[in-house]
């Protein structure tokens, strides 16, 4: 028997202690909300994927991707110890400003003693230039005077010669005179025994006849001294001979002369590289900042031994910053140099770059890595490789970027 609310008691009803309704009814108001609920579900799914396909489309993203910079480790060119660190961590510098000075002492000494060197060696080089030229001179006198002693000696040689045929000349005469005397003698000789001259005449014959002998006797000696003049002359023209081929050897004595000029010179610049080295060595001394940045990685301290194997400090460039993209290999199909490139950087709440793509890498990452995989060993699993990918930023003042800060970086492929 089916009871009605209204014959129920009127407490019950007040309650709401009504009887449960049948299940057909309960199960029919959430089907018909299902009916309603589930398109509306749907179809906000597909729009939320469509605007997500549409607002993706010609677009490639990365949050693998981090700020890079220039990072100038700084060291010393020379060895010494620390007199003075006047930087200090994150401290901004400027080209040219001294970072760490070094005791220079030591260097000071070696610039003087390469400037005393350079000294010596150009006073070296002088005394070689003077030597050059007095060879030189005595070159050319010797010549000089070789050439004169050989003419001097051939006509000494020729008059000698010219004596000798006059003496010979001479005791032909002084011979002809003698038998022309003695002949007279002879003939006076007789005509005295007949009486037919005097003893006047006779003593004159004779007289002539001595006469005649000392002639002889005289273009002799004269002979004699003429070919021995002769000898000396040939003696005088073989030693004028002997000067004028020492004198011929003098351009051998320049040569000479003129090498060792050019020994001194090459001293001199030997010297003058080493002075130019201590200067440059001094110089050294103070560590200065080549690029304007921020100071990082200090680790020099005043009173340390320091040398050109080990970094002092490391520069930051700040002012010379991009981004590197690490792109899955299946997204740089069409990605060229150039196109067009948004960057978000996490540091400054999400604020939004500009910039454009420089260049895509070689290879990939794990390619260049210190152990390279070699998939030839072993069981091979297949990994999606990333590429980095350069982003040159545009200028963007009021930002400063510093290397290893985070980024998404998103490239258009249109």
């Amino acid at each position: 028997m089916t009871t009605t609310t209204a014959e129920l008691p009127h407490s019950i009803v007040a309650r709401g202690d009504a009887p449960a309704l049948p299940d057909t009814e309960t199960k029919a108001r959430p089907r018909s909300r299902a009916l309603v609920v589930l398109p509306i579900l749907a179809l906000g799914a597909g729009a939320a994927i469509g605007g997500y396909v549409l607002s993706t489309r010609g677009h490639e993203t990365t949050d693998d991707a981090q700020v890079e910079g220039h990072v100038a480790n700084v060291s010393p060119r020379v060895s010494g110890q620390v007199l003075a660190v006047l930087v200090k961590d994150n401290q901004h510098v400027e080209p040219g400003d001294v970072l760490v000075q070094l005791d220079d002492r030591d260097l000071k000494t070696r610039l003087a003693a390469a400037r005393a060197d350079l000294a010596a060696a150009k006073a070296q080089l002088r005394a070689a230039q003077t030597q050059l030229d007095v060879t030189r001179s005595d070159v050319d006198s010797n010549m000089q005077v070789a050439r004169g002693g050989m003419a001097q000696a051939a006509a000494v040689g020729g008059t000698t010669k010219a004596a000798i045929l006059q003496a010979q000349a001479d005791i032909s005469a002084a011979t002809a005179a003698r038998t022309l005397a003695t002949s007279e003698v002879e003939r006076a000789q007789q005509l005295f025994t007949t009486g037919a001259i005097s003893q006047a005449v006779l003593d004159a014959r004779k007289t002539d006849l001595e006469r005649s002998d000392a002639s002889l006797l005289q273009a002799r000696a004269r002979l004699a001294s003429a070919e021995s003049n002769l000898d000396n002359s040939a003696g005088t023209l073989q030693n004028a001979r002997g000067r004028l081929i020492a004198a011929q050897s003098g351009p051998q004595r320049v040569e000479a002369a003129a090498a060792q000029v050019d020994l001194a010179q090459a001293r001199v610049d030997q010297a003058q590289a080493a002075l130019d080295q201590a200067e440059l060595n001094l110089s050294y001394t103070q560590i200065k900042s080549e690029v304007s940045g921020v100071i990082a990685r200090r680790t020099v301290e005043r009173g340390q031994l320091v040398s050109p194997d080990r970094p002092l400090m490391a520069v930051v460039a700040l002012a010379d910053t991009w981004v590197v993209a690490n792109f899955k290999e299946d997204q740089i199909a069409s990605m060229q140099p150039g196109a067009a490139a948004e960057i978000t950087i996490d540091a400054f709440h999400g604020a939004k770059l500009t910039g454009h793509v420089d260049s895509l890498s070689g290879g990939t990452g794990s390619r260049f890595s210190l152990l390279p995989p070699d998939n030839a060993s072993g069981n091979f699993t297949k990994v999606v490789q990333r590429v980095p990918v350069l982003i040159q930023l545009d200028p963007h003042p009021g930002l400063e970027l510093r290397p290893g800060l985070s980024a998404v970086a998103t490239v258009s492929t249109k």
